[in-house]
């Protein structure tokens, strides 16, 4: 079996990330929407289980996976839904969130913390037909110090679909930069946050939020003046603003 439950491995520090960006004050996630996951010291990852609020996420909400096996699933294609089905399941009823796929690309590609949500204020101008044109290029020097260039995955259907493009769309990234990006969007869907700790996926998160908010002020003012992308990776690269990024949670 792929999974197990395993609640005296799961780290509190995830528990906690994960009750924090599921409070439906920050209006990330709704009932069981959403889900998190860490790498473990060796081949293994921990990732929220099916059907569980982050809201109210314990230790026993969580399972614990090998990624090899999983990395291979993605690997050699050919998987369909009702295999990965019984691969995520850890017994007793218990089952590995059907969005793990995308755990897995974003484990795999170098990324030690994982939290993907569902933020409306995102979602609403990742439901719109010029939604890759909308998050092209940064609107303010913040979003590109601390999103950097997020990968845009359009719309697959949640499950082997949608692992199989993240995987894609990722690995293009790390052939072109050999780093992993820090944030995925996925069309009509959600955001992926990559970190190396719990705080600097939090910090991405609530960015993409804050981005989301200033295009839609933008948009209802006006035509968007995006920063050009040059001046976006040079300010990203700075020094100042790299150790600043460090500071805020990476």
């Amino acid at each position: 079996m792929t999974f197990a439950v395993r609640s005296d491995e799961v780290p509190a520090e995830l528990v906690a990330l994960t009750r924090r960006i599921g409070d439906p004050a920050a209006d990330l996630v709704v009932l069981a929407e959403g889900n998190t996951s860490t790498r473990l010291s060796d081949d293994r990852f921990v990732v929220k289980a099916s059907g569980s609020r982050m809201d109210l996420a314990e230790a026993g909400d969580f399972v614990v996976g090998e990624l090899p096996e999983l990395v291979d699933v993605l690997e050699r294609g050919g998987t369909d839904q009702e295999t990965l089905s019984r691969l995520l399941s850890a017994g007793g009823g218990s089952k590995a969130s059907i969005e793990t796929l995308v755990h897995v690309v974003a484990l795999a590609a170098g990324a030690t913390w994982v939290a993907h949500t569902h933020p409306t204020a995102v979602v609403g101008l990742l439901a719109v037909r010029e939604a890759e044109e909308l998050w092209s290029a940064p609107l303010f020097p913040d979003e590109a110090v601390v999103l950097g260039e997020p990968v845009w995955v359009p719309y697959a259907a949640p499950g082997i679909a949608l692992g199989t493009a993240v995987h894609a769309a990722v690995r293009d990234r790390l052939d072109r930069d050999g780093v992993a990006p820090r944030l995925v969007l996925l069309g009509n869907h959600g955001i992926v946050a990559l970190g190396a700790t719990a705080t600097e996926v939090e910090t991405i998160t609530t960015m993409v939020v804050k981005a989301a908010r200033v295009r839609s002020v933008a948009l209802g003012a006006g035509t968007m003046s995006p920063l050009g992308i040059a001046h976006a990776r040079e300010l990203a690269g700075r020094p100042d603003e790299a150790a600043r990024r460090t500071r805020l949670g990476a």
